[in-house]
């Protein structure tokens, strides 16, 4: 029954407040002042979908709609994580999407097997097919995952370089193979949806997921995404659009996820209407164009207004002047932070033009208020059919409802695409184009496999840190080498093409060699990160740690010619550690096929030049660590190496000494990581305070070994005295103490762990043992560790994590935290430590106590 026009009135009433009270006080009814963050769709370019109307399918969505309980059609537009749904509940709450985020996966298990994921997939989709109880229509659960450089939540799979290295490879083809090859190996493990592409135009490269966009050249992002939707879901019209070996692709996050100030990760755009369209939304018509199904809205704001209440842009301009006629879905609880939103309360966004909120942990709280929002009329009329009607039409599209359970569409089940030959092939083929060289003195580069050569470096021979955050988990880090079946590190490549062409390779992360080696090729960067936990400050490379550094230039001392290959997510200042190489190559996260980098590193084993680099910078370098925002075509435009640089074989340069000069004091910057291998981070201090006694200082554990309170000697765990052990001969205090207070608000919010690496030598024997952070003058808060020391094994190293929320919660003021960590013992207690750091990747996390 259709509602009258007095109650249609009603019914839009809530949305009219809604716009009232976002305009400034006072000018709820002067329209001539607009509110902030406010968009005029005929500036935008108009246009209409790709995919012809098709009246059979609307029929068949308007006889579903007539069936649907208002209950069925409340939980359409929600979607909750695997980690908080079960299928069990998929049953009583007919929930439109699962998705698996980031750190989800099947059974709790990061490294769960292919089936596991077809099971899994199997089980969900069952449940909404069910009808035994009459209750409900069988409409088919979408399944979404992030799978942004390759399918990379499942082991095996291809890993192809992130996107910032792809965007060195100016290759708009070779992204719609890789698209083809990421869908064929989610599909064949029963996922039908992929959030990606990102299609950021990133502008200020201290943002955290600065190597998820493209390039800072909006032409670049706008010559990609055609061919990587269609790689991903077919050509509009064929019959395999969205089907087969083919997914539902998402254009996000929209829009200008890229132009936060000052780079921060949920930040505000401060920029005009022109800039945000021509910049920001470069990516989105020719994605549109190729007939993308869903769009992802931005956690970010545009000044000052969150999208993901918009609705200017989101209505007027994505689906009404863009003629967006899929889905929109916000991201990770992004409804929480809108005027008048909740973790529970999704209404607002809802409202404002989002079709499907992922609410991964909170997706009850959302389906009952969106649930209750309609029942009392308080939700404009028609919208939850409008919403519901993109959602099914999408699901239309792509075959849904006929296809079968999972394991029974396209190449379900054939895992033997997850990392094939073909597929591996491409991803290498990617990463040789991405390789930028950035100095090649003395033409030391391509080097003589016939010759003997010294691989060194943190990254020489770990997937981890080559492939970077969003791989197995979401900041990519706690995997081990077991976790990379199909995959070869830079090392092993290097070493196997050597071997095969007749010289000799070793193998030494610490630099070290049997003999003197014809060349060194040194392989460090970045520790993997995601979104706001990489958001940097300013452009530095580990500031207060410049173990790489001090290693290159020992090799250069010893009179060997010294390869550096930088893996990293940004551009960063690296002028000394460019200057103390002879050449020095831009890698990126190449991902799972090292051999890529060994193809244009190595001469044949004829002594000929295998493959020439291909790829150029797709951002500017910068000068000094304070350059940023450093963007092609801006003012003032003055970078260390500018936009489309790189060098070749074919055109040899020597690269002049450049200025160290960083711009600022690195020693006034914080580090994550403030002790490891066997030393505290620059000017990090360790003070040993005894029960009623005064304190000392401590940089070193040499000299300490006959200490009265806490003895400190070094130990090995991966190399030699690269860790402290820690022997209490009294009650005593150990902390460690930071050259200024750090902030840790940010970090507290997101769910960041205080990490140690350490193992229990011997159990305290009484009570007592705390952890405790110190917070200025009388403020502190202390962690009980008596059962978890007594629980550990003895004599095995563990990363354990305490998170930053629980230190909060016992008192901590997270803004002026002086001393991070600190340890309180009973006397005869003996604890190795081998790294101390703030993070995520906790072997286990330890609870908070019950106050």
């Amino acid at each position: 029954m259709k509602p009258s026009v007095s109650s249609r009135s009603v019914r839009l009433r809530p949305l009219v407040a809604a716009l009232a009270i976002s305009l400034p006080l006072g000018m709820a009814c002067v329209v001539a002042q607009e509110a902030p963050g406010t968009a005029h769709p005929e500036q935008w370019p108009a246009m209409r979908s790709p995919l012809k109307a098709d009246p059979k399918l609307e029929a068949r969505i308007d006889a579903l709609l007539a069936k649907m309980s208002v209950e069925e059609k409340a939980a359409q537009v929600v979607q909750g994580d695997i980690a908080s749904i079960t299928p069990a509940d998929l049953k009583t709450y007919r929930l439109g999407s699962i998705l698996a985020g980031g750190s989800s996966d099947p059974g709790g298990q990061y490294n769960a097997p292919a089936k596991a994921w077809l099971d899994l997939a199997d089980d969900f989709y069952a449940a909404s097919m069910d009808t035994s109880g009459g209750k409900y229509n069988a409409i088919p659960v979408i399944f979404g995952v992030d799978a942004v450089h390759g399918h990379n939540n499942v082991v095996g799979a291809t890993l192809f370089p992130h996107n910032i290295g792809l965007g060195a490879t100016h290759d708009p083809a070779l992204m719609g193979q890789i698209a083809q090859a990421t869908a064929a190996e989610m599909r064949a493990t029963g996922i039908d949806w992929t959030f990606a592409p990102t299609l950021a135009v990133p502008q200020d490269d201290r943002w955290g997921r600065t190597y998820e966009g493209y390039s800072e050249n909006p032409e670049v992002v706008r010559s990609y995404a055609g061919p990587l939707i269609q790689g991903l879901q077919g050509r509009p019209g064929s019959t395999d659009f969205l089907k087969g070996a083919h997914v539902v692709a998402t254009a996000k996050h929209f829009l200008a996820d890229g132009g936060t100030h000052e780079g921060r990760d949920q930040g505000d755009a401060r920029i005009d209407e022109a800039t945000l369209r021509d910049v920001h939304d470069a990516g989105y018509p020719p994605a549109l164009k190729a007939g993308v199904q869903a769009v992802m809205v931005s956690f970010s704001s545009w000044n000052g207004a969150k999208m993901s209440s918009n609705a200017t842009l989101l209505e007027a301009v994505l689906k009404k002047r863009m003629g967006f006629d899929g889905f929109v879905v916000s991201d990770w609880n992004g409804h929480a932070s809108v005027p008048g939103g909740s973790r529970e309360n999704c209404v607002p966004s809802f409202v404002a033009g989002v079709d499907m909120i992922m609410a991964p942990d909170t997706w009850k709280g959302c389906y009952e208020h969106i649930l209750a929002a309609e029942n009392n009329h308080t939700l404009p009329a028609g919208r939850l059919d409008e919403a519901v009607r993109r959602i099914l039409r999408v699901k239309l599209r792509a075959g849904m409802f006929e296809a079968g359970k999972p394991s029974t569409r396209g190449v379900a089940g054939k895992f033997e695409l997850l990392g094939s030959p073909a597929h591996r092939a491409i991803a290498r083929r990617a990463v040789r184009e991405s390789l930028v060289l950035m100095k090649n003195n003395g033409g030391v580069l391509p080097l003589d496999p016939r010759k003997k050569l010294l691989i060194a470096g943190d990254a020489a021979d770990d997937m981890m840190l080559q492939s970077g955050g969003w791989t197995l988990s979401w900041q990519g880090t706690g995997l081990k080498p077991e976790d990379f079946p199909n995959a070869q590190t830079i090392g092993a490549a290097l070493r196997e093409q050597v071997g095969k062409a007749g010289g000799s390779a070793e193998l030494s992360a610490e630099g070290k060699y049997t003999s003197k080696p014809d060349a060194a090729v040194v392989i460090f960067g970045e520790t993997p990160y995601a979104e706001f936990q990489g958001d940097l400050k300013v452009l530095a490379y580990r500031p207060g740690d410049d173990r790489d550094l001090k290693l290159l230039k020992k090799l250069k001392a010893e009179g060997i010619p010294v390869v550096a290959v930088f893996l990293s997510g940004r551009p960063l200042w690296m002028n000394r550690e460019i200057n103390a190489a002879d050449a020095f190559v831009a890698a990126w996260l190449p991902g799972s096929e090292g051999g890529g980098v060994a193809d244009v590193l190595l001469r044949d084993a004829a002594g000929k030049v295998q493959h020439d680099f291909r790829g150029t910078l797709s951002y500017s370098w910068p000068r000094t660590v304070m350059q940023s925002p450093l963007n092609v075509g801006q003012a003032g435009y003055d970078p260390q190496f500018a936009y489309g640089y790189g060098l070749t074989y074919a055109k040899p340069q020597t690269v002049a000494a450049l200025s160290e000069d960083a711009g600022m004091d690195l020693s006034t910057l914080g580090s994550q990581t403030f002790f490891s291998r066997g030393a505290p981070a620059t000017g990090w201090t360790v003070r040993v305070q005894p029960k009623g006694g005064q304190p000392r200082m401590v940089s070193q554990p040499s000299g300490q070994k006959y200490a009265t309170d806490v003895a400190i000697v070094p130990v090995d765990n991966k190399a030699q005295e690269d860790s402290w052990r820690f022997s209490w001969k009294r009650d005593a205090d150990v902390a460690f103490i930071a050259p200024r207070p750090q902030d840790l608000v940010r970090e507290t919010n997101g769910d960041v762990l205080l990490l140690m690496t350490m193992r229990v030598d011997t159990a305290p024997k009484g009570k007592g043992a705390e952890l405790f952070v110190e917070c200025g003058e009388g403020c502190s808060a202390r962690f009980p560790l008596d059962a978890a020391l007594a629980s550990a094994p003895r004599g095995t190293w563990g990363r354990v994590g305490v998170p930053l929320k629980c230190l909060a919660s016992l008192g901590a003021q997270m803004g002026n935290i002086s001393a991070p960590f600190g340890l309180r013992m009973p006397a005869g207690t003996e604890v190795s430590l081998s790294e101390v750091a703030f993070g995520t990747d906790a072997q286990h996390v330890l609870p908070c106590p019950v106050k």
